[in-house]
């Protein structure tokens, strides 16, 4: 099968898995079929499917992220010693970890083709990864608690492991309380990191965008919250900070540029 075909096999699977999706029409242009498939992933319940399929998706999947061309860590160029700036893509940056922020309920975005980081990182990791996160919250019985974390396998992404964070909201001012919640969110990823013997792990700007912090006071957190864990544990860990929109790069460009 070619991605054509390995698309249009998954797109129909999809909707033969739900009748009220017999009407749905599969388009013509391949920009209009992914955006379909993506969809279709997205309103997905938590729930078994065949290995053919699944081998399909992955090959479909990992082949997409190729085309986007992935980026190693190796080829970036420290700003800070053990920490690096890159502007991109997530979920092209091949490390031993990305942070993906997620939302309490830890199964990924159910709003079809959103644009939250946490859409996007279960779109292109697979439906594997909603089962994954499923079966970890109905063990725990709990919504996640915001600062705290949980690691699960990358699935089709180019990184080994995702590190979920459920990041503080905004309503308003900014609080102490908001504060010291978006800090625990890194220092709870920084030692999931550490505690499975990760050599890198690469943070989003949680809690910035729909969330509500404000970048820079965001950014300023990461950075010192970073720092203070690699000054005072010894940690050898490596850090990227991820940003992809170009505000965001000049504020950590910023920030690191001053240590």
């Amino acid at each position: 099968m070619n991605q054509e075909e390995k698309r249009l096999y998954l797109i129909k699977y999809l909707l033969s898995e739900n009748n009220k999706y017999s009407d749905v029409d599969i388009p013509s242009n391949e920009d209009e079929q992914k955006r379909l498939l993506r969809s279709l992933f997205n309103v997905r319940l938590p729930a078994k499917i065949d290995e053919e399929f699944l081998k399909i998706q992955d090959e479909y999947l990992q082949e997409e992220t190729r085309l986007k061309r992935i980026t190693n860590i190796k080829d970036l160029e420290q700003n800070e010693e053990g920490i690096y700036l890159w502007q991109g893509d997530i979920t092209t940056l091949k490390c031993d970890a990305i942070v993906n922020a997620a939302n309490s309920g830890m199964t990924g975005c159910y709003i079809p083709c959103h644009n939250c980081i946490d859409n996007i990182i279960h779109t292109f990791a697979g439906i594997e990864l909603r089962n994954d996160c499923n079966e970890i919250m109905m063990k725990q019985g709990h919504e996640e608690e915001t600062g705290k974390a949980k690691i699960t396998k990358a699935y089709n992404l180019p990184s080994k492991y995702i590190i979920h964070t459920v990041g503080t909201i905004v309503n308003g001012n900014v609080t102490n309380e908001n504060q010291e919640e978006l800090k625990s969110c890194y220092m709870s990823c920084l030692k999931i990191a550490d505690e499975n013997n990760l050599d890198n792990i690469a943070f989003c700007c949680i809690s910035t965008g729909v969330f509500g912090f404000p970048n820079e006071l965001a950014a300023e957190i990461a950075v010192n919250t970073v720092r203070d864990y690699k000054k005072d544990s010894k940690a050898k860990l490596e850090v990227i900070f991820n940003v992809f929109k170009e505000c965001d790069y000049e504020i950590y460009k910023n920030l690191l540029g001053r240590h």
